[in-house]
């Protein structure tokens, strides 16, 4: 005998399983559990968040349409228990106690590794086109610059003192007493920030002719992405004198407080150019007589004195794949770094060091 099913007398007012999906008033079919729909948020095996509340309306006519009978081939509860995710209405108190296996509950929250992946890159409580700087020397550094606009000052009682032994006071903002964990809460438990950190507006990028008008080797990074290394070479650049570092605008890292601190204050000191296209601005060099070197492991040995009586521009490419053709193409000469020993390359940061070392020598 086939159960009843459809509008037989005595039948669920939901078919079996074979035969398609129930259509309720309008034609529309109820959304099943753990599908919420139009940005709601449930539970992908339950359709429950924390508590055992149905998250969505679709649910809750899914809930409705069961009160009409039971669904075809289902067991109640004196026969095992009801399927997962099916209403029950609850028990009366004084009745005896149901064995049953519940439905794990989870949380309605996202996992943390969406949180981190999401998570804006300034801080949630720094405003629109500012960033946060963070370490001794990027906020000293910043705090004397006349060139940065200065928003808030936050320093533990360490970390003034750490700062008033590099710049001693008068500052040119006040600064606003807090303790360790008001700056963990604000920049993140992982950061490094020594107890200090300073809201400040992005340093404005200079042009490139008025970095073509100082002295000194020119850094152009061909999408290097990773806001430490960019630090680093920063730091280097300002350490053996050269004229700017110019990176791409759309593949290459922000201003950050990483950038910053990485850069040791050398971000206040060392002009940075953002470029839309490296092959344009590597012509736009070579036409103002500068010699464009691309470095690579496959170029002849990198020699200091034999660009003794031309500007060069050191070019280096992206973490693990290098120049792109065009890149390389574009440049005037192909370069490498004598390299002794068990490792095959160097970061890209330490090669832009041993570089500029080896261009000072001209």
């Amino acid at each position: 005998m086939k159960p009843p099913h459809g509008n037989r007398p005595g039948g669920s007012s939901r078919p079996p399983s074979d035969r398609g999906p129930y259509r309720g008033p309008g034609g529309h079919a109820p959304r099943p559990p753990g599908q919420g729909g139009g940005g709601q948020r449930s539970d992908a095996r339950t359709g429950y968040g924390s508590g055992g509340q149905a998250r969505d309306a679709g649910h809750r006519d899914h809930q409705k349409l069961r009160h009409d009978g039971p669904r075809p081939g289902a067991k109640g509860p004196s026969q095992g228990g009801a399927p997962r995710g099916e209403f029950q209405p609850r028990p009366p108190r004084d009745a005896a106690p149901q064995r049953f296996s519940a439905p794990p509950q989870r949380s309605s929250a996202p996992p943390q590794r969406h949180r981190e992946h999401d998570a804006p890159r300034n801080t949630p409580d720094a405003p629109k086109g500012t960033v946060w700087l963070y370490g001794h020397h990027a906020v000293a550094a910043a705090l004397a610059n006349p060139n940065r606009r200065l928003r808030r000052l936050l320093l533990t009682e360490e970390g003034e003192a750490a700062i008033s032994k590099q710049l001693p006071q008068p500052w040119a903002l006040a600064p606003e007493r807090v303790d360790r964990g008001r700056l963990d809460h604000l920049l993140g438990r992982d950061v490094v920030h020594q107890g200090v950190a300073l809201l400040a507006d992005p340093l404005a990028p200079p042009s490139l002719q008025s970095v073509l008008e100082k002295p000194g080797v020119i850094i152009v990074l061909d999408q290097v992405t990773d806001p430490r290394n960019v630090g680093a070479i920063m730091r280097s650049a300002a350490a053996f004198g050269a004229a700017a570092v110019i990176t791409q605008d759309r593949n290459a890292p922000e201003e950050t407080g990483g950038l910053a601190k990485a850069a040791s204050g050398a971000l206040e000191k060392m002009p940075l150019l953002r470029a839309v296209n490296i092959a344009r601005t590597i012509i736009a060099l070579k036409a103002a007589n500068v010699w464009c070197i691309g470095l690579d492991a496959a170029g002849k040995p990198l020699s200091g004195p034999a660009f003794a009586d031309r500007r060069v521009a050191l070019v280096l490419g992206a973490e693990g794949e290098g120049l792109r053709r065009l890149t390389r193409e574009t440049c005037d000469e192909i370069a490498g770094l004598t390299i002794k020993g068990a490792v095959e390359s160097l970061n890209v940061s330490a090669a832009a060091s041993v570089a500029l070392y080896e261009l000072s020598r001209r």
